[in-house]
């Protein structure tokens, strides 16, 4: 029973904490534009500016490129949990946390909840938009969950990287810091071209890169086409990634709170 409450209690108190950050982003102007509204911008400049000119084969340009739009949208939003959990740390609000009589993992817990929710809210958003100007997926109802179950992985796996700058910096503006080379990795990836299109080197490193096999297992999925191994290979890459900033986070928070 003791172990049952405690639970409750870590449940209870990770959800006010998320409620707590929930608040804050959807309050946020500059939040809600950069995460939401930029990657429809995106969206929108690549097929109606760029699609005529690329050469995407036997799909569709916006079919193409959506499940890139995916990953910058939470590439996007997981900076801001590194730049609002640095505010609290900064801040001292994270100490007046931890000295409350609550889950302590809950802290912590608040900020990564409240990441995955937004984001998914976010994609959301985008997919509804790319289905008006012209989406059409043929995924049937096992290919919708698998593509679920991997963005909700990619977007936890990319929280827990972005709670571990959070914790790190020494600022805000360097918290998000973390963001530019993630989207690097997009721009040199199967994200908005296909990789054969790019020259020897620059191919060779974009197909063995995280991004790459993410998003064409996606856009596999999504066009229901054979997956091959991309979708093992994301799931690994994000299992990795996952578990490596996991133990970090949490050994530096540990440190932090001492």
């Amino acid at each position: 029973m003791i172990i049952i409450s405690g639970i409750k209690r870590n449940f209870s108190d990770t959800a006010v904490m998320s409620g707590r950050m929930m608040r804050h982003t959807f309050r946020s102007i500059d939040t809600l534009i950069t995460v939401v509204a930029m990657p429809i911008m995106m969206l929108l400049l690549f097929v109606y500016v760029f699609g005529g000119a690329m050469n995407t084969g036997s799909i569709d340009y916006i079919n193409f490129l959506v499940p890139g739009i995916v990953l910058f949208t939470i590439a996007s939003g997981v900076a801001y949990t590194a730049v609002r959990l640095n505010n609290d740390v900064t801040a001292g609000i994270f100490d007046r946390f931890y000295s409350m009589p609550i889950s302590k993992s809950s802290i912590l817990g608040g900020h990564v909840l409240n990441s995955v929710v937004f984001n998914m809210f976010s994609v959301i958003l985008v997919l509804l938009v790319a289905l008006l100007i012209g989406f059409r997926p043929e995924a049937g109802l096992a290919e919708w969950l698998i593509v679920i179950g991997i963005v909700l992985l990619f977007t936890l796996a990319m929280t827990w990287v972005a709670v571990t700058f959070g914790l790190l910096a020494n600022s805000s503006e360097g918290a998000g810091v973390f963001a530019y080379p993630m989207l690097a990795l997009l721009f040199i990836s199967s994200a908005f071209v296909p990789t054969e299109s790019m020259p020897g080197i620059v191919r060779a490193f974009a197909e063995h890169q995280p991004m790459t096999p993410l998003i064409e297992a996606v856009r596999s999925l999504l066009m229901n086409e054979p997956v091959g191994n991309n979708a093992l290979i994301a799931v690994i890459w994000c299992v990795g990634i996952l578990i490596a900033f996991y133990i970090a986070a949490m050994q530096i928070y540990k440190c932090k709170a001492a």
